[in-house]
Order: structure tokens, then sequence, then C-alpha cells
């Protein structure tokens, strides 16, 4: 494919966003995604969806700016109403993001599809990716893992009310006071966590950045529930797709048990930021983002170069 000069982020590499300068203060950042129900009530289904996509947005460093619905809709099968109350979900959080909804467009379609396309903005000196994580670098992660598990108990009837209430606050959550924070500590690098899970976004970052990283598991935040039922075996088929196709750039300690693993590779939809900063400022902006109440952690840090990316897990 032809490159072009002003294409500064594009399909070459499995960033979360294209990125498109239009002069020396302005970039575009574009991106897409779109999934069915994870959740009973449609209103937080959108909450949820518009959320996942506006998160790309946020790890590349930028603004969101507008934003355009897309509607796959099983027209005569459901109540108009599930729709409307899912574009009520999404366009609340467009607003709270302090983006703007211009659009969209729909299909019918025998099942239920809702996601946003965003663009956003962002100076070229500024852009955020997940390819230039440095050497001693710290990590920190800003949402717990664990939903593609409680949306698969969910699925199956079993998730409690406790489980279904902590899956919707940690993803309905804007990442954008993390982004926000992290901005005024100038990070090296950036990805949020989604379908690919912790595991895989990580590698992404190391094979982007040319690096070995490594995680402690003892210090990732996984969420409870998530843990039970990932013992019961809920865990999304995805997760094991990813694995088999990672495990050859990762090291797995002996002692990491078996649950931690199959969490380590569950898909989050809407998850947190992994946010790549040297060790002073990782500490500085981890305390910022916990004086506003914010949830974060460090959980690993980047040890040195590997031409072709690893991941160790300890």
């Amino acid at each position: 494919m032809r490159a072009h000069p002003d294409l500064l982020v594009g399909m070459e590499t499995s960033d979360d966003a294209g990125v498109f300068r239009l002069d020396s203060e302005t970039a575009l950042v574009q991106t897409l995604d779109f999934f069915t129900p994870i959740v009973d009530s449609p209103y937080e289904f959108g909450l949820i969806a518009a959320a996942n996509s506006l998160s790309d947005i946020y790890a590349m460093g930028g603004r969101p700016v507008t934003a355009m619905n897309i509607v796959c809709f099983p027209v005569g099968e459901l109540s108009e109403d599930i729709l409307k109350e899912t574009l009520a979900g999404g366009l609340e959080k467009i607003y709270e993001a302090g983006a703007v909804l211009v659009g969209g467009h729909s299909v019918d379609d025998k099942e239920f599809k809702y996601g946003l396309s965003v663009t956003g903005i962002v100076h070229p000196d500024r852009i955020l990716t997940n390819r230039n994580a440095k050497t001693d670098d710290r990590l920190i992660l800003t949402k717990p893992i664990g939903t593609g598990i409680i949306a698969t108990a969910i699925k199956r009837k079993i998730a409690d009310g406790e489980a279904v209430k902590t899956l919707i606050e940690v993803t309905t959550t804007l990442n954008r006071r993390a982004a926000e924070i992290m901005e005024r500590f100038r990070p090296n690098a950036c990805t949020d966590v989604t379908g690919f899970g912790l595991a895989g976004h990580l590698l992404e970052m190391a094979k982007g950045s040319r690096k070995k990283i490594v995680i402690h598991t003892d210090m990732i935040p996984f969420i409870k529930k998530a843990r039970e039922y990932a013992l019961m075996g809920l865990i999304p088929g995805g997760s094991y797709n990813t694995k088999n196709y990672c495990i050859k750039n990762i090291s797995i300690g002996a002692s990491v048990k078996q649950v931690v693993i199959d969490m380590l590779f569950d898909p989050q939809t809407s998850g947190g930021l992994v946010i790549s900063l040297p060790e002073k400022k990782a500490k500085e902006c981890l305390k910022a983002m916990q004086n506003e109440g914010l949830f974060c952690a460090i959980i690993g840090e980047v040890s040195e170069e590997s031409i072709d990316g690893h991941l160790v897990v300890n």
C-alpha cells in the first residue's frame, strides 16, 4: 500500500487508532469499534460500547471531537425501544467525553451490534503509540482485569448482582481523566487493554518497541468475581485463541497459576490504559491519579532490548 507523508500512524502497526496530520499543529485520530451486547440493559450496553470506542482516542494521546453511531439491528425482532435506549446510553458517554454526535449509519441485521466511529485531535508531536516504550520504564494499568470472564458469566446466567455491578462500573468509566493526568508526565508509550487481553496488548507493545517487558502477576489487579468465575471454567473462547497466537513470544514462570494465565488473556471490553513511563515519572503519575481517586497500579517494567519483542510473566 502506498505510504502518505501525512499518515503518521497507519495499518503497519498494532496501534489503537490511525493518525493523519492536517498541519504542523493538528493531526486527526480515527478509530472504529462495535460489538454485540454484553449486559441485559440496553442503556448500559450503550454506555459501555461508547466508552470502549472512545478509549482508543485517549490511548493515542488525543481528545475525542466527533462521533458517529454504527448500528446493526434486527428490525421486526427487537423493540425499537431497545435501540433508543442503547443510543441514549451512547450519547451520554459521547457528551461526557466532550465530543459531539454528528450522525451515523444503521442496517437491518439478524444480530444486534452497536458502537462508534470516533474522530479526535492531537498535536503531531504529542502522539502516543505502543512502539516507544523505553528500557527501565514502569508500566501503569488504570483498570482491573476480568470483564470478559464476567460477561461470559452473564451470558451463562451465572453472574450475580455484585459481578454485574462491577462490570458496568469498570466498563462505563471513561479513560479521559487517566489520559489527562498521564499527559502531564509525557509518557513514552501507551495502549488500551481490549480484545487481545492484557498479555496480548503488552506483547504488542513489546514487539512494537523491540523490548522485553516483565509483568508481576501479584501486582496486577484482578476483579475478584472474575477470578471466581474463571476457576469455574467460564473463560471466553477468544482467550485461548489469543494465547495460542502469542505464546511463542511469552515466557510464563512456573509459579504462575493457571487461573491467572487464563485471566491475562481474557479479552477486555472498555479496559484500562497501560502507560509506559520512566520510573520516577511513573511513581509521580501514579500518585497524581490516586490523589484524584482513580484506580491504577504499577504492574511491571520494560527490561531490555529484544528484536522480536518478548513478554515475561512472573
